[in-house]
């Protein structure tokens, strides 16, 4: 399962974590304003938006997780199991396959409000990238420096949440998540006061008893409320280096250990990566299970102008800086 966040200082960030029992091989990629993307219903776009992401490449094609174009949206899809449901191609419907949304969408919108505009006539479908990529039960999280939308495709047809927020998880579908929200209106960053009874000389006994009740476990619904909690109350600099370290800070209160989530036959789900891209930069930085130290790579230093994809393989081994005198 996977968790994605926005926030904003003096810069705009979008970022998730991605959580499962194995990894495709992703890297960071960058699609060039001419790469061809080639779409199975709509056409070749030859010319587009630079995009930066995680990526799985396919025969050269970039299958994205997220990503960010170079005008500042942001975009990710998440497991959303259960819920999801495609159809097939439709007359007079701009008929995109799921594996093409991201590309879609960050490709010719510089920002939620034209994002916005697009969904009104796009009809998902159930096209495979291949045999071996079926197409995956997804729903997405679209976000500028203005805000953010949740978009959910399901039985009942096509769902625009806004997100307030700035957080998505997986299930149950977006407005359930929401609504989850008003039974923990009680928490706090502050001290608790004694509502129990007047009477009583109730206090406090430990720092943070204002949030007691947060959800602790690894649940999409209790990794919503967390993440939410932490995110809106997050304080932080304006420099790079305090927003950065801040947004990596939100997305570890929702990170998953090897070991915690068992989903049989000896594995487990694990926070895979994580990411954080500052929108209004074009920096990409990531962690990796087995990497903590944040790695970053600039949309703006590779050629843009190109055809040819830029990839760059994750730095996945330990890097300890050891002291020295």
């Amino acid at each position: 399962m996977c968790t994605a966040i926005t926030y904003r200082t003096k810069d705009f960030y979008f970022g998730r974590t991605l959580d499962f029992d194995f990894s495709y091989g992703e890297e960071i990629t960058v699609t060039p304003r001419h790469y061809p993307f080639p779409f199975r219903y709509m056409g070749n776009s030859e010319s587009h938006y630079a995009i930066i992401g995680m990526a799985h490449v396919e025969d050269g094609y970039p299958l994205y997780y997220d990503g960010m174009n170079e005008k500042g949206l942001g975009m990710a899809g998440l497991y959303f199991p259960g819920n999801a449901v495609y159809g097939k191609a439709a007359a007079h419907k701009d008929n995109v396959a799921t594996f093409e949304l991201i590309p879609w969408i960050l490709g010719q919108c510089a920002s939620v409000k034209e994002a916005g505009r697009m969904l009104e006539n796009l009809n998902l479908t159930d096209d495979v990238f291949s045999a071996g990529l079926p197409a995956a039960p997804l729903h997405w999280m679209i976000a500028d420096r203005c805000g953010a939308v949740t978009m959910e495709v399901m039985a009942d047809g096509m769902h625009i949440y806004e997100n307030p927020v700035g957080v998505l998880t997986n299930n149950p579908p977006f407005d359930r998540q929401m609504f989850a929200l008003n039974n923990y209106m009680h928490l706090s960053p502050r001290e608790p006061e004694n509502l129990f009874c007047s009477e009583l000389p109730l206090r406090p006994y430990s720092r943070g008893m204002g949030a007691l009740g947060l959800p602790g476990d690894l649940s999409s619904q209790s990794r919503f409320i967390r993440a939410a909690f932490t995110r809106l109350h997050a304080v932080s600099g304006e420099s790079e280096p305090e927003s950065v370290g801040q947004f990596f800070h939100i997305l570890g209160s929702v990170e998953q250990q090897r070991g915690c989530c068992e989903i049989g036959n000896g594995k487990y789900e694990m926070t895979i990566y994580t990411s954080c891209c500052n929108g209004d930069r074009g920096i990409y930085y990531y962690t990796t299970y087995e990497n903590r130290q944040i790695t970053a790579v600039d949309l703006h230093k590779t050629d843009l102008e190109g055809s040819c994809l830029t990839r760059y393989a994750l730095i996945r081994e330990e890097q300890i800086q050891m002291m020295q005198k």
